[in-house]
């Protein structure tokens, strides 16, 4: 058997295969997957995902890795490294984030909203501002036990209550409940949407617009058969929607000024 050439574990240098470079998913930083051929530019990164929008405004989430292509080459996606922040660091809702803030003793004071999904929303972008201003949120499961909820916790001076209801429209039976119960310390508002689900941009969930479901038809399940999305609402609510909603912004004005509302009606003295 010969004996071995000091040279045989050598690769000669343009049969090596380099490793990807990684870049930052930054915002803005236009971003192919190759797999499905989909383009789009970062709008933002979370934890282990990445949302690129394409010129349509449709909106795809991605795990950061590798297998994706930037300026034409194969690339390994990471997070953006955290810099020292300039100014005041910002909540989820906007507002000025208290670092290190304890939660206040709650108030006496309560913000019913109507149904788990609606006070899931608040918590994720209100949370912060909520425990600064000890304020809780309860589910408010349905505008008929709206009354028999006022009647129980008696508002008063310090004692305010505000309620959050879907699809507030004049002439409708909801509108109706709140003109009798709105009063000197008790607020009911509403925003005009069918669901809370219409609250969130259809940008930040990837599709151009709310699909239009008949009346007489479960709403929820309309939109996700019309969308091709699962038929369990509730893994759709917490995947495909909630999942992807991150700030203030990625929500509806008439939804945003109702809650900024009722959180001020209810921290008065």
């Amino acid at each position: 058997m010969p004996p071995r050439s000091p040279y045989d574990n050598l690769v000669h240098p343009r049969t090596q295969k380099k490793p990807s470079p990684q870049v930052e998913a930054l915002k803005d930083v236009v971003v192919e997957d190759p797999s499905s051929g989909f383009v789009g530019a970062v709008v933002r990164c979370e934890k282990d995902v990445v949302h690129l929008e394409d010129r349509h405004g449709r909106v795809r989430a991605y795990p950061l890795g590798p297998g994706f292509w930037v300026d034409g080459r194969p690339v390994v996606l990471v997070r953006p490294k955290q810099n020292a922040p300039s100014g005041p660091q910002r909540s989820a809702s906007g507002s000025t984030y208290v670092v290190g803030a304890r939660a206040r003793v709650a108030r006496e004071g309560r913000i019913y909203v109507e149904g788990k999904h609606d006070a899931e929303l608040v918590e994720k972008v209100w949370g912060h501002d909520l425990r600064i201003e000890g304020v809780v949120v309860e589910p408010l499961h349905g505008v008929d036990d709206l009354p028999g909820i006022v009647k129980e916790f008696r508002p008063s001076s310090g004692r305010r209550l505000g309620v959050l209801v879907d699809h507030l429209v004049t002439g409708s039976k909801e509108s109706r409940i709140a003109a009798q119960i709105t009063g000197a310390h008790a607020l009911v508002v509403g925003h005009p949407f069918i669901d809370i689900w219409q609250a969130v941009k259809p940008s930040v969930v990837g599709i151009k617009a709310w699909p239009t479901v008949p009346k007489g038809e479960d709403w929820k399940t309309g939109v996700c058969k019309r969308l091709g999305w699962e038929d369990d609402t509730g893994y759709v609510w917490a995947q495909r929607i909630l999942a992807r909603v991150s700030v203030w912004t990625d929500l509806e004005p008439t939804l945003i000024g109702r809650v900024e509302e009722l959180i001020d009606f209810v921290t008065t003295e």
